[in-house]
């Protein structure tokens, strides 16, 4: 039978692979983990990792081991997390992120909502930036996160949509498409759109396209929020809406979670 600390260490190193991050994140020394690790491959008679002095990957019975393992640990830990959670009531703290300043608007009176009904509760929110807020939710730097949904990110899921928004274009204001009412998806093969990863912060999304770099899709909110005298916004008429709900570790979702979703989907149904 594996022991909890041997299951945990696995699975960390399974997801890191590197010795050192995973010794950070179990609060272990690089030596310990190596000899969990050799101890429990001694058990199971094979190599769970092959090591060099460049990387570390997975073997194939590792990755059988750890497709296998995986799953039930989850919830094993989140049946344990709800019985404590059930036995404390909704206490502690919640960390709780966003993006932009209309999503901290919004997650801010969520909080007040949860606030009122769970005072023994303390919430803390934190702004993230467009490439910090899925690392958070992976490394429990926080514990929700309020985005555009869905995501395609293995080992996140998320609740209900709380908004839907219609999409424009940022576009530069001396762009041909600035002076029309409405563009469609397709004028987008008539200039540049900027890719995601060209900028950490929506501000500096919105620079790149007021010096004439190219176009960026954004949400309604963003001509209120983000008015600039560079950028115009143009409907993107056949785009299908964004939506934003909230997001959260898959097997992490404690009574504190459950009930800010809670207090978020009643929130928003009375807007």
């Amino acid at each position: 039978m594996l022991e909890r600390h041997e299951v945990e260490t696995f699975l960390t190193l399974a997801e890191e692979l590197h010795f050192g991050r995973s010794a950070e994140r179990l609060h272990l020394s690089g030596a310990r983990v190596s000899q969990i690790i050799a101890k429990l491959e001694r058990r199971v008679g094979a190599p769970l990792f092959d090591r060099t002095s460049r990387r570390v990957e997975l073997t194939a019975l590792g990755r059988q081991l750890h497709d296998d393992l995986r799953p039930a640990w989850q919830a094993v830990t989140a049946a344990l997390t709800r019985a404590i959670d059930a036995g404390r009531g909704v206490t502690g703290t919640l960390q709780a992120c966003f993006t932009g300043a209309a999503g901290g608007q919004l997650l801010m009176g969520i909080a007040e909502l949860f606030g009122r009904r769970h005072p023994d509760c303390e919430v803390r929110i934190r702004e993230a930036q467009l490439g910090e807020l899925m690392p958070w939710l992976r490394d429990g730097t926080v514990d929700v996160a309020l985005a555009m949904v869905p995501v395609d990110e293995p080992g996140i899921v998320g609740g209900p949509v709380l908004v839907s928004e219609a999409r424009f274009l940022a576009v530069p204001v001396g762009h041909p498409f600035a002076a029309r009412d409405a563009v469609s998806v397709e004028d987008l093969a008539e200039t540049t759109v900027l890719p995601l990863p060209e900028a950490g912060t929506l501000q500096e999304m919105l620079t790149l396209v007021g010096a004439g770099r190219g176009v960026f899709p954004v949400g309604a909110h963003v001509r209120r929020y983000s008015v600039r005298p560079d950028v115009a916004y143009v409907h993107l008429h056949d785009a299908p809406p964004l939506q934003w709900g909230l997001l959260w570790r898959d097997g992490s979702a404690t009574a504190r979670v459950h009930a800010f979703n809670d207090a978020a989907v009643e929130l928003l149904a009375d807007l």
